[in-house]
């Protein structure tokens, strides 16, 4: 008998294991006749934000938007630098382009695979205007020391979270550190809706509410905008949808934990590198990620096997053919370019049965043995 496939990702199992609850709120959103920034996504915003340990969340349409508002609210846009990293979503450095802003790549700790705070001082001049730190793959950046530099030299830090939600450093959760935080909710991610979503989490008050404004159209007062805007709104049926996730999102993180935990145990060796956490953090393992020198031929392997993989990224953002050439800093990037061609993505997913995870194991570990 055929062995049966095994995804890397499969958002639609979450769904069948609570498929009535879904139905039930899809239904009462449809009934309730108000589909844009209303209750629902009210209630998520409040919910959101005590889950973080937030003042303030504010629901948007995308994670890619959430960036966009988060750096218009701030201010930040023509002539203005952001350090960034280039081992991400082609969506962290695009963000920052649509505001008008120029990108500026930093390399990555190899250990964290996210931003090397020891390399931000030689990029910050007068232009520079904010870092935006990625928690790669659920593992947090290290926010402490990124704090510290922006606050030596006056800068704004915006958190990207789209796949840390949950994640902490000293028991403190991602997106409560930098001046704001982005999160994404598509469909894949620890926390994902059934469609598109966003949300930026922030202490500021004042920030808060001028993210509100320029989420739509800058309406203080409807049809009257009282800055210029645009339009990034949570719609009701996702904040539903989401609204039901949360209440799953820290079991479901602590499955995917347990998941890494036996990964990590029965895959670690001289011919593959398992994803490290670093000491007082704790990822959320959006993504299992190892790297191996023999990836393509490790990938076709579990391909043939009935095993999916994924590679998060085939090409870091100054590599892709938008971006060839043109970002400051792509030429000082040896960390993320060696992680490129080795990263593989394992399958993850809290719905992973222990059979599947043990049938991916063996697999490895078989390959491993003939190379």
């Amino acid at each position: 008998m055929a062995q049966a496939f095994i995804p890397v990702a499969d958002p639609s199992r979450q769904y069948h294991e609570h498929a009535d609850l879904f139905e039930q709120a899809a239904a009462g959103v449809l009934r309730g006749g108000r589909y844009i920034l209303g209750q629902e996504t009210l209630t998520f915003e409040r919910a959101f934000a005590d889950y973080l340990g937030a003042a303030h969340c504010v629901g948007v349409n995308s994670g890619t938007d959430a960036i966009v508002l988060a750096l218009k609210a701030l201010g930040i846009g023509e002539g203005d630098e952001v350090i960034t990293v280039s081992l991400t979503a082609v969506a962290t450095v695009a963000a920052i382009e649509l505001t008008g802003a120029t990108p500026v790549l930093v390399d990555l700790d190899p250990k964290s695979r996210c931003m090397d705070p020891d390399l931000l001082e030689p990029l910050i001049n007068e232009k520079t205007r904010a870092i935006l730190p990625v928690h790669l793959y659920g593992q947090p950046a290290d926010m402490p020391a990124i704090m510290r530099i922006a606050q030596a030299h006056n800068l704004k830090v915006i958190e990207d979270c789209a796949q840390a939600h949950g994640a902490t450093i000293g028991g403190k959760m991602v997106g409560s550190f930098g001046h704001a935080a982005c999160f994404s909710f598509y469909p894949t991610k620890n926390l994902g809706a059934f469609g598109d979503g966003g949300a930026v989490v922030t202490e500021d008050e004042n920030l808060a509410h001028r993210l509100r404004l320029i989420r739509e159209y800058g309406w203080e007062e409807r049809y009257v905008s009282k800055i210029t805007g645009m339009n990034t709104r949570l719609d009701e049926l996702q904040a539903a949808f989401l609204n039901i996730k949360l209440g799953f999102l820290t079991a479901e993180n602590q499955k995917r934990c347990e998941i890494a935990r036996f990964y990590t145990e029965n895959l670690s060796s001289a011919a593959l590198t398992c994803p490290q956490q670093t000491p007082g953090t704790r990822s959320v393992y959006h993504l299992y990620v190892v790297e191996s020198e023999h990836r393509e031929l490790l990938r076709s392997f579990l391909a043939e096997n009935g095993v999916g993989t994924a590679i998060h990224y085939p090409l870091a953002v100054h590599q892709q053919p938008a971006y060839l050439g043109r970002l400051k800093g792509c030429d000082k990037l040896p960390v993320t370019e060696r992680l490129v061609g080795q990263i593989l993505s394992l399958p993850m997913f809290p719905q992973l049965t222990s059979e599947e995870t043990a049938q991916v194991c063996q697999l490895v570990r078989q390959f491993l043995h003939l190379h």
